[in-house]
């Protein structure tokens, strides 16, 4: 008789706006500098590259409405609104246009970041695994169904109800369908990855006791607590 050496993981999941059923999640990616101007107080030429991604572990998630413990390791934890795309379908090589077909849903995300880990990582040429997919580092809301519309209206990010991040999500300089079309040639994307797509300027501390809220027109908010 066969079986595991131990009780293998739950599967992370998340709700899905209006309805019993929740989202199983497979894998997160990310993609960088996706805003012109977070691009450029990165320090970055929005026009210089084309689309780059990085990832998290799916137990990285973090269900809206959390309180979570202040990360380790770090004195310098930032926030990152973006839009996140949840596939149901999976697919490889796929056009910008075929793309969209994939999609289940969308729902608000925030990318906590370690930034002072991400700028000892840039200065010695080493990856960012460390100052991204760190534990509870992918924060995100309910997921609405896509049949109900891709959002197009403003992002926003409010710290302990001051915003510090606003833009519109048709700033983004690759559109939904062309980072997937992208991803999808570096990677066979299946259902349960979700994809976050960016963040505008913005981007700033979280200190602890702050509540961060993301807010996209149209979607549940992702909204944590640090403690």
């Amino acid at each position: 008789m066969t079986g595991f050496a131990f009780a293998p993981m739950i599967t992370p999941s998340l709700p899905v706006e209006g309805q019993a059923l929740r989202f199983p999640v497979r894998r997160i990616f990310c993609v960088g500098r996706n805003y012109a101007e977070h691009a450029r107080e990165m320090g970055h030429d929005p026009n210089a590259e084309p689309p780059f991604f990085f990832t998290k572990p799916a137990d990285a998630l973090v269900q809206s409405g959390a309180t979570i413990p202040y990360p380790p390791a770090t004195a310098d934890l930032h926030h990152e609104a973006e839009l996140v795309v949840a596939c149901g379908k999976g697919g490889a090589n796929l056009t910008p246009e075929a793309a969209l077909d994939i999609v289940w849903g969308y729902a608000s995300g925030n990318d906590l970041t370690r930034r002072d880990l991400q700028a000892e990582a840039k200065a010695a040429r080493r990856p960012w695994d460390m100052a991204k997919g760190f534990d509870r580092s992918a924060v995100v809301g309910a997921i609405r169904p896509a049949s109900d519309g891709m959002p197009l209206g403003r992002i926003s990010c409010h710290v302990d109800g001051r915003c510090t991040q606003d833009a519109l999500i048709s700033q983004m300089i690759w559109s939904v369908g062309a980072i997937i079309a992208h991803l999808s040639a570096l990677v066979e994307l299946a259902p349960g990855d979700l994809i976050f797509t960016g963040t505008p300027a913005g981007v700033g501390p979280i200190a602890r006791g702050a509540t961060v809220s993301v807010q996209i027109d149209g979607l549940s908010p992702a909204t944590v607590t640090i403690v």
